[in-house]
């Protein structure tokens, strides 16, 4: 590997051009692939060796424009400026070529090597769409290659093309030309911007040159704190009247004027156009789907479908899995004499990983049923479908990919609102994305609607918690849009992808990419939890408790008046009272206690507090901390009913419908806080982030028990 030569390759292109899909297939890694705008939001780096090179690719984010506008355009822009590839593979959607090749000729004008690598060119050629890759490439000046990730088309033809073209056996490097009158005006000004060498040594000047007659607002900051400005910016503004006066436009519509002329004679010299107009698979599904009378009624019965399937496919294997985790902790309670090791591992491990573990196929489904929906293209309508509705209560129609995403996990939900070029939009759709509801919550909905709900009803009351943190997410962004967060969200042009059938490789590694994470999270992080909680659930032990109990269980063992069964029973009785009061006198009693009166209200106790307070660290530990402290509680109940059955003989329906309510609602986790912090960029937004989720869960389930318990 250390003898390789190494060529740093990277990948840009338009939003769902297919670059990850594409990175996927070079590089053999499994990153998430979906089929609307706005995935990748950060540069990710993946290794392929061939024919003595170590390829290094690089996955940039989607963008549109050399001109950073939003702060995932700004991560593509940074590296392809700053980090100088050796060769920037533009990755192209051959189905719409004449949009993505606008990008192509602002690539040109960085003057390095570019590979042109049409992309789903099967799917292209379907649709009548023909590329002459001999002619272009001779206009364009770049390598052009068909590709198509999922067939394999033109994927080692593109591995060999990377490596002719950085051997310089293929020198295909082309400026861009513009109008004369313009690429004069550019010259001059492009060899004063050279006289600062330090400027000519980190960018291409001619760019710099063009990017400021274009008005980009970062390449001026860069240069007029520079000495060179004094220079330039005397011909910068007489260049910019003389280009007005000659063409009766601004600099910058000219220059976009001149880069439209250049692709629209391009493909009409190089690629053919089926001329029959024909009605695709696409156009009459979406006649249904993206329909404003059908639109949103298929959106709602679709996810009222997945979270039906959940629950009615998830409840055997669920089953499966708590008898399997019931008998392994009867079998470590039978084989270990050590009365601490074998709660430690029962009451501790087994209880707490295990009511966790339970829960992994609901998990599997739901992200099976959500990579389907996003792998066919049906994501993206369903963005463009409540997009009027988003626009309704303030937010941009991007804030919608934010929050599907969300229901996946809040982490790349955050990340995700780079897309959003205004900071108020971004801002505003941070703070209620924790409204929806990320998988980590989906095992405590399921703990207790399966408590609560007959087996029929609990998929329909899963669909209602699902869309009561919609709903509250939409009327909270109106009142932040209309308060702190006041103004007008940008127009917003939803590109829909054609739909495709989702390969069963890219379904499964979604799938077992998120089994890993929620076994590597049980194995971690919920285990430290579980057994830091049968230790704050044991200690102190309250010895003169043990120690009365113990002489009273020797009198009623000693006591020659009571029948067998009667000893049984009597000594069970002493047992659940010390067990009951143990718990109490414990460090986690203590603590529950203290912040008892504050939950009383909800309807929780102290248990219920526990929980909610380890559900910070993750929302699973809310399952792993009730069944460990229940397990250790066995005051009222058998050993071998399930943690649900405890709760239903413990708890009213209104307590349930409050814990839902606060568990939907409250801080995601701490890592998810840790992310918005990062994207916020301010500690005032996150204090409000925090406070808010709180105060809103508090009030919510305040609202939700009493009126239950009214009625």
């Amino acid at each position: 590997m250390k003898d390789l030569s190494v060529i740093h390759v990277a990948l840009a292109g338009n939003p769902n051009s297919g670059k990850t899909s594409l990175f996927n297939e070079l590089v053999g890694t499994n990153r998430k692939v979906g089929n609307f705008a706005g995935v990748t939001v950060e540069r990710v780096e993946g290794t392929l060796i061939h024919k003595n090179y170590q390829i290094r690719l690089i996955d940039l984010p989607g963008t549109y424009s050399l001109s950073a506008y939003s702060p995932e355009e700004q991560v593509a822009r940074d590296y392809l400026i700053f980090e100088k590839p050796d060769i920037i593979i533009h990755v192209i959607d051959s189905t719409n070529p004449e949009r993505n090749l606008l990008f192509t000729t602002q690539l040109l004008e960085l003057e390095k090597k570019v590979i042109s690598a049409f992309n789903i060119y099967d799917e292209a050629v379907k649709s009548g769409i023909k590329v002459d890759e001999n002619k272009l490439q001779i206009l364009l000046g770049t390598p052009v290659v068909p590709v198509s990730s999922r067939t394999k088309l033109g994927i080692n033809r593109l591995v060999d093309t990377i490596i002719s073209l950085y051997e310089d056996r293929q020198p295909m490097v082309r400026k861009f030309h513009y109008h004369e009158f313009v690429e004069e005006r550019l010259l001059r000004l492009s060899e004063i911007l050279s006289q600062d060498i330090e400027l000519k040594q980190a960018y291409n000047t001619r760019w710099l040159a063009i990017k400021l007659l274009e008005h980009d607002e970062q390449v001026y900051k860069l240069i007029k704190d520079r000495a060179i400005w004094m220079k330039a910016f005397p011909l910068l503004t007489a260049m910019s009247r003389e280009i007005q006066y000659h063409f009766k436009e601004e600099p910058d519509e000219v220059i976009n004027e001149n880069r439209f002329s250049f692709v629209k004679g391009a493909v009409q010299e190089t690629i053919v156009f089926s001329r029959k107009r024909k009605y695709s698979f696409t156009d009459i599904l979406d006649f249904l789907l993206i329909n404003r009378i059908t639109g949103i009624p298929f959106f709602i019965i679709s996810m009222w479908a997945v979270f039906q399937l959940v629950f009615q496919l998830g409840e055997y294997p669920t089953r499966w899995l708590e008898i399997a985790f019931a008998w392994l902790g009867e079998m470590v309670t039978l084989n270990i004499s050590n009365d601490i090791l074998k709660s430690i591992i029962a009451d501790g491990i087994i209880s707490g990983v295990g009511g966790v573990l339970s829960f992994l196929p609901n998990i599997l489904l739901l992200f099976f049923a959500l990579a389907i929906l996003e792998g066919t293209g049906y994501m993206a309508r369903a963005a463009f479908v409540v997009d009027k509705v988003m626009h309704s209560f303030g937010l941009h129609g991007k804030s919608a990919i934010s929050l599907i995403t969300g229901l996946g996990c809040s982490i790349p939900a955050f990340m995700s609102t780079r897309t959003l070029k205004s900071q108020r939009d971004r801002i505003t759709t941070l703070l209620i994305i924790p409204f929806m509801s990320c998988g980590a919550k989906l095992p405590v909905y399921i703990l207790i609607i399966g408590a609560f709900f007959p087996v029929k009803y609990a998929g329909t009351a899963l669909f209602g918690v699902y869309m009561t943190g919609i709903i509250l997410a939409l009327l909270s962004a109106k009142l932040f849009k209309s308060t702190i967060f006041r103004g007008e969200s940008e127009p917003f042009v939803m590109e829909l992808p054609p739909y495709r059938l989702p390969s069963p490789k890219s379904l499964f590694f979604q799938m077992w990419n998120k089994a890993e994470m929620y076994l590597k999270k049980a194995a971690t992080t919920i285990l430290i939890a579980s057994l830091i909680i049968w230790l704050a659930s044991n200690f102190p032990k309250n010895i003169r408790l043990h120690q009365s109990n113990s002489y009273q269980i020797k009198q009623t063992s000693e006591n020659p008046y009571l029948l067998p069964e009667e000893k049984v029973s009597i000594i069970n009785e002493i047992e659940a009272k010390e067990s009951a009061l143990q718990l109490k006198y414990s460090v986690i009693g203590r603590i529950g206690t203290f912040i008892e009166p504050v939950i009383q209200p909800l309807g929780f106790d102290w248990r219920i507090g526990i929980s909610l307070i380890t559900g910070f660290a993750a929302k699973e530990l809310v399952v792993s901390s009730m069944a460990t402290i229940y397990s250790l509680d066995k005051s009222s109940y058998e050993s071998t009913k399930t943690l649900q059955q405890k709760l239903k003989n413990d708890y009213s329906f209104s307590t349930a419908l409050s814990l839902l309510m606060f568990v939907l609602i409250y801080v995601p986790c701490i890592a998810a806080t840790t992310i918005f912090h990062r994207e916020a960029g301010k500690t005032k937004y996150t204090v409000l982030y925090v406070g808010y989720t709180l105060l809103t869960a508090w009030t919510m389930s305040f609202l939700i028990y009493q009126i239950f318990n009214i009625l």
